[in-house]
């Protein structure tokens, strides 16, 4: 079982050691780590070159955002899963791909999620936020259930049937692209029942009340399109965060 992880970064030096040496530990042995830079003018290619050896391929050029960026990684992997794991964040231990393997091994999988953890940008150690996926079934998506993005390995064949991110959603195109495979008919999904990665807070969606905004706007286009909900689901998907600042792993 090959396991294909995008990596997308720029000027991402203070955090890619992290992101490359989770990868490098993992146990698993068939990963593709795949690199797209979106040339940075940082110390980031040159972090990539001295602790990437297991990294498979660098791509380095602008591009059109972080979504046209994982789409040249969609493009690029071979790996029987793919999924993403950006250049702020880190696999949760080194058997995290193990359990994504297996999961994706069951019959007739298609997706793979599982749990996560929001910590502080500076001391990854200290959780913030702990994200618990639980099992998907179809109806769920309209009371505003989603798996955490970081740990969806999707089934790498669907990619030819469902296509890549929309790249005209600058913000919410994850959240499209969850509800587009996830509201598949037939879709199987299995769960990994503990944390799989470690993310840092402060992400481009919540870093400030304009780019909440924006993503909420995005979001129920996404809802809409994919005809999963509206106004109503937008709010039980916020509200569902709530939790997740009491909860703990």
């Amino acid at each position: 079982m090959k396991i294909s992880i995008v990596t997308v970064a720029y000027n991402s030096a203070a955090t890619i050691a992290d992101t490359l040496r989770s990868v490098a530990e993992q146990s698993h042995s068939d990963i593709e780590h795949l690199v797209i830079d979106g040339a940075s003018k940082d110390d980031t290619l040159r972090i990539v070159g001295a602790r990437g050896a297991h990294v498979a391929k660098v791509v380095s050029e602008p591009d059109l955002g972080i979504y046209d960026a994982m789409n040249k990684g969609l493009a690029l992997a071979a790996g029987d899963f793919v999924g993403f794991l950006n250049a702020d964040d880190m696999l949760a231990s080194p058997e995290a791909i193990a359990s994504i393997a297996r999961a994706a091994a069951a019959p007739g999988t298609d997706v793979v999620c599982g749990d996560l953890v929001y910590v502080h940008k500076d001391r990854p150690d200290e959780v913030l936020r702990f994200w618990r996926c639980g099992r998907f079934a179809p109806e769920r998506l309209r009371y505003g259930w989603m798996p955490p993005h970081p740990t969806l390995y999707v089934r790498r064949s669907l990619v030819a049937e469902l296509g890549p991110f929309d790249t005209r959603l600058r913000i919410a195109a994850d959240y499209d692209f969850m509800l587009r495979y996830l509201g598949r008919s037939g879709i199987q999904v299995g769960y990994v029942p503990e944390v799989l990665v470690k993310m840092r807070a402060g992400g481009a969606s919540n870093r400030s009340l304009q780019a909440m905004l924006r993503k909420s706007r995005e979001d129920l286009v996404a809802l809409r399109k994919n005809e999963v909900g509206g106004l109503a689901t937008l709010l039980c998907k916020n509200l569902r965060k709530l939790p997740q600042f009491f909860a703990s792993p």
